[in-house]
């Protein structure tokens, strides 16, 4: 019988197999590529009422579209852990978390992850902020990867040999890697960040 966790981690066990299998992007990108800009990841305790105090990891950014061209903006953002955990952002965080953090920004400019989504005109003026939110199901990780698309058109079909031994084919798009170093206890860490140590395009 598989239970939730089960999958999360089948999907983060296959997703780790296709980037090991996966190609080198393009040195020169040749698809279009927009300018990103990624804040600290941080974390907040946020008390939720009839639910008690949960804790969260949040990420902002500013993206700018530096191409020819006003372009549709469809981010997506994961984060996996050393534990196998792969949790897309946004998903299990109430409505009442993203206002707390985005009270704690104190930013007229930085978006939540839904209202972001849209038409990214030209120029830096055009520019949007950000920011995306993750529970921590797990406060006892030693690294957090964040896996960000979207961002560039680059893409590449690949051929490997699934778990059942099958053939099989994946479209694998250019991707921002984030890996972040924990302090040991994932908590509510205030002002501080996590430690940001590897930041690489990949194909994922």
């Amino acid at each position: 019988m598989f239970t939730r966790s089960t999958m999360l981690m089948s999907a983060a066990a296959l997703g780790a197999s296709l980037v090991a299998l996966a190609p080198e992007p393009d040195p020169i990108p040749r698809r279009w590529q927009l300018a990103v800009d990624v804040g600290p990841l941080r974390t907040a305790s946020v008390d939720l009422p009839g639910v008690g105090t949960r804790s969260y990891y949040f990420l902002t950014y500013k993206v700018t579209n530096t191409t020819d061209q006003d372009l549709l903006f469809t981010p997506s953002f994961e984060l996996g852990t050393d534990e196998g955990v792969l949790l897309r952002s946004g998903r299990d965080v109430p409505g009442a978390v993203t206002a707390d953090v985005l009270n704690r920004l104190q930013s007229p400019f930085i978006q939540d992850q839904t209202s972001v989504v849209g038409i990214l005109a030209q120029g830096e003026a055009n520019a949007k902020e950000g920011v995306v939110i993750w529970p921590i199901t797990d406060h006892h990780v030693n690294e957090v990867t964040i896996y960000a698309a979207g961002f560039s058109g680059e893409v590449r079909a690949v051929e490997f040999t699934d778990a059942k031994g099958q053939p099989a084919k994946a479209v694998l798009r250019k991707t921002l890697m984030l890996r972040y170093q924990t302090p040991g206890e994932v908590r509510d860490m205030g002002a501080r960040s996590l430690e940001l140590v590897e930041k690489q395009w990949i194909m994922r």
